[in-house]
C-alpha cells in the first residue's frame, strides 16, 4: 500500500489513486542520467520492480494521465528496461511513447518486452546520451524522468533542454527514490541491511550523484510552474508473494556484490544468507519510498 503526503500547486490538479535502479554509483548508468547495460542482475531487478511496485506504478501514472491530453505524445528520459515506459502505455492507452537511454542493449530489453505487452507498435527508441546533445524528440505531452536525473552532468541544463522537448503547457515528471528498498525486520539482519544503505549512501556521494535534490526548487528555477509534489512511502507486508521474494533475493545479492570491497565480512555473509534463506521465510517485508514532482512548461 502506497502513503502518500501530498503538497499541491495551482488549481485543478487532481491526485489519482512507476526504477528504476536502486543506484550505487554512476556504474548503474552509462556515463550520466541513462541505463547502461549492466548485466542480468540489474535487468532482472528493474523488472521485478515493475512487477512488484505496479499498484505505485498505476497510481503515479494515473496522476501524470489527469494531466496531459487523451492521446498524449510522451518521452521517457533515461528510459532503461522500460519499466515506466510499459507502464505508461498500458495505462494511457491512446499514448504514443519514445523511450531514450544511453545503452542499446537495454533499448533492446525494452523493444522485446513492448512486444511482448503488447504496445510494440506504440513505442519507438532512441539512442542518445542525456548529458551530449539531444535528437529531436518533441513536441511532447510529457517528459517523464523515472531515478535518471541524479545521474546528470548538469541537471540545470537539462531542465532547459527538456522545456525545449515539451509544447507549451506540457508537463515533466521526475521521480526519485533514496536507495534500495528495505525488506528484513528482524534485528541482525535489518541491522546488516541499514549498514549496507548507509555505505551505498556514501557511494552516490562519492560518485557525485545528485541525490536528495529539490527538483521542485530546479523546476521552478528553470521556469517550470510546480503543479505538484508527493511522497510515496510503500509498504507490502509479510507474507510477500513469490514475485516480492524474488525481487528480495536479487536486491539483497546486487547490495553485497556492490559492496564487496566496503562491508565487513559479517555483514555481507549475512546478507547473502538471507537472499538464499528468502524463499523459506514468512518475515520479509517491502519498505521503500518514491518522490514525485511535476513542473509545467509555462
Amino acid at each position: 500500500m502506497a502513503h502518500e503526503h501530498e503538497h499541491e500547486h495551482g488549481q485543478g490538479q487532481a491526485i489519482h489513486g512507476d526504477q528504476h535502479e536502486q543506484h550505487g554509483g554512476h556504474g548503474q548508468h552509462g556515463g550520466h542520467g541513462q541505463h547502461g547495460g549492466h548485466g542480468d542482475g540489474l535487468t532482472q531487478m528493474l523488472d521485478l520492480d515493475a512487477e512488484v511496485l505496479q499498484d505505485y506504478y498505476r497510481e503515479v501514472i494515473g496522476w501524470a494521465g489527469s494531466l496531459v491530453p487523451a492521446d498524449p505524445v510522451i518521452v521517457d528520459l533515461g528510459a532503461g528496461t522500460g519499466t515506466g515506459t510499459i507502464a505508461l502505455a498500458r495505462h494511457l492507452p491512446g499514448a504514443t511513447l519514445t523511450a531514450v537511454d544511453v545503452a542499446e542493449e537495454m533499448l533492446a530489453h525494452l523493444r522485446e518486452r513492448a512486444a511482448e505487452a503488447g504496445v510494440g507498435d506504440r513505442v519507438r527508441t532512441v539512442r542518445a546520451d542525456l548529458d551530449g546533445e539531444w535528437p529531436p524528440l518533441g513536441p511532447a505531452d510529457l517528459a517523464w524522468a523515472s531515478a535518471s536525473m541524479h545521474h546528470l552532468a548538469d541537471p540545470a541544463r537539462t531542465l532547459g533542454q527538456v522545456r525545449e522537448v515539451l509544447r507549451p503547457g506540457g508537463v515533466f515528471m521526475i521521480t526519485e527514490l533514496d536507495g534500495f528498498p528495505r525488506f528484513l525486520t528482524d534485528p541482525a539482519g535489518a541491522a546488516a541491511e541499514e549498514r549496507a544503505a548507509a555505505e551505498l549512501a556514501r557511494m552516490r556521494l562519492e560518485g557525485g550523484l545528485h541525490m536528495g535534490e529539490d527538483w521542485g526548487a530546479r523546476l521552478t528555477a528553470a521556469g517550470f510552474e510546480l503543479v505538484g509534489e508527493r511522497r510515496f512511502e510503500i509498504e507490502l507486508p509479510a507474507p510477500l508473494p513469490p514475485k516480492a521474494v524474488e525481487y528480495a533475493q536479487v536486491t539483497l545479492r546486487r547490495s553485497a556484490e556492490r559492496l564487496t570491497d566496503r562491508l565487513p565480512a559479517d555483514d555481507l555473509k549475512t546478507l547473502e544468507a538471507y537472499a538464499e534463506s528468502a524463499p523459506d521465510r514468512g518475515d520479509l517485508t517491502v519498505r521503500a519510498t518514491r518522490d514525485v514532482w511535476i513542473g509545467r512548461r509555462r
